[in-house]
This record gives C-alpha cells, sequence and structure tokens, in this order.
C-alpha cells in the first residue's frame, strides 16, 4: 500500500467575480515552473477572470503591476514574475493541434507557469499532470461552479489545506 495521497478533487461555489479572484489568490503562491493549469468551460463562465486575477497576483508579489489582456486574439500573452514566467494562452481559435508547435507551449510545460483556456485544442499534448478547472455558471448571475481535479498527487498535497473549508462536495 502507498503513502501517496490521492488523486484530487472538489467542487465549489463562487458566488461573485470577487470569489473568483479570492481563489485564484489562494492557488497562485502554491504554483512554480512547470504547473500547468487547464481553465475548461464556456464563453463567460470565467476562465479569463480567474487567469487574470491569479497572474495579477504573482505580478504584484513579485512588484510589477500589469495588464493583463485576454490572450483571445494573441493566442498566448507572457509575463515575467520576478524571475517566473508565467504564460497564459487561449486556444479557442486554433484549429489543428500542430498549431501549437508553432507557440511553443510544450516548451513552456516544463520551464513555466502555464494557464491553458480551451484545453481540448491540445489533444494529447495536454500534460497528464495538469491541475483541472472546469468552470461554469450558477444560477446567481455572477456564482460560479468550479470542479478542480488532477490525478497526480501532488495537487492534492498542495491544494487540500487551501481549499478543504470551501469545498461543497
Amino acid at each position: 500500500m502507498s503513502d501517496s495521497p490521492a488523486p484530487f478533487s472538489t467542487n465549489l461555489t463562487l458566488g461573485s467575480e470577487a470569489e473568483t479572484a479570492n481563489l485564484a489568490q489562494r492557488i497562485a503562491p502554491v504554483l512554480g515552473p512547470g504547473d500547468v493549469l487547464l481553465l475548461e468551460g464556456p464563453i463567460g463562465a470565467g476562465k479569463t477572470h480567474f487567469a487574470r486575477a491569479l497572474i495579477q497576483f504573482l505580478l504584484a508579489r513579485a512588484g510589477t503591476v500589469e495588464d493583463v489582456p485576454s490572450p483571445t486574439f494573441t493566442l498566448v500573452q507572457t509575463y515575467d514574475a520576478g524571475g517566473l514566467e508565467i504564460w497564459h494562452s487561449d486556444l479557442y481559435r486554433l484549429t489543428h493541434v500542430d498549431e501549437l508547435l508553432e507557440l511553443g507551449l510544450e516548451e513552456a510545460f516544463e520551464t513555466a507557469i502555464c494557464l491553458v483556456e480551451w484545453p481540448d485544442r491540445l489533444g494529447d499534448l495536454a500534460p497528464p499532470n495538469a491541475l483541472h478547472l472546469r468552470f461554469s455558471q450558477a444560477e446567481a448571475p455572477d456564482a460560479r461552479h468550479v470542479c478542480i481535479t488532477a490525478t497526480d498527487p501532488r495537487w492534492h498535497e498542495r491544494l487540500s489545506p487551501l481549499l478543504k473549508a470551501n469545498a461543497n462536495d
């Protein structure tokens, strides 16, 4: 029998955009190079809001203030947070997995914190150790449901203490 922690899974309901930003700010400090967050959900579900809050937190921690636009048209935005590289990508407009190779995402998965919106476009290139965040709209206009899952046990160790008090499952 192994002593390693189980894979991670939790469901949260976030009542506002501020709570979505708070979740991002709580997760951000435990991230480092090679961590990939796959942000799933329909348009308007909160993926970009979450990513923006996480990036702004890490930039502020490094003493930097920078605009964090959606990468919908640029496909990738990169940031330097005090020597920590952050990649934010929006793959919505990609039509074939071969287009990903030109972006350099595979290398970034190893060396940077990567936030990937529309990760279904990654196909087999999706890192198996990534953290999955599936956003969906809740009943209230600004409320969101977030299902957070990962098969890599390291996420259990990192996130359980941060999110246990807010889990709805």
